[in-house]
């Protein structure tokens, strides 16, 4: 009669025991998914991140593409200017002349 106690308990033992490793098993596959979805979300806000910095890469270069083109057309300006300076002066130098 004690046999019969002993291996329904053993039975039970065993049982208990692979339950057991069943549910560390599903606990371990759970937390792989999880640290799995984590390093996805980390890669997603990375690409994100550099994304981001690119978008603002090119705005200061456009930033920097219109100061030149401003720079160069406040020079030609500049240079009109001179130009026309360059015209009055020669004006009044043939005007002094005919005055003579």
């Amino acid at each position: 009669m004690g046999g019969r106690v002993r291996a329904r308990k053993r039975g039970r033992d065993r049982k208990r025991a692979r339950e057991s490793e069943r549910a560390s098993e599903r606990e371990r596959e759970r937390e792989r998914e999880q640290s799995e979805r984590g390093t996805e979300r980390e890669r997603e806000r990375a690409i994100e991140r550099e994304r981001e910095r690119a978008i603002e890469r090119e705005r200061e270069r456009a930033r920097g593409e219109r100061e030149r083109a401003r720079e160069r057309a406040s020079e030609r300006e500049r240079e009109r200017e001179r130009e026309r300076e360059r015209e009055r002066a020669i004006e009044r130098e043939s005007e002094r002349g005919r005055e003579r």
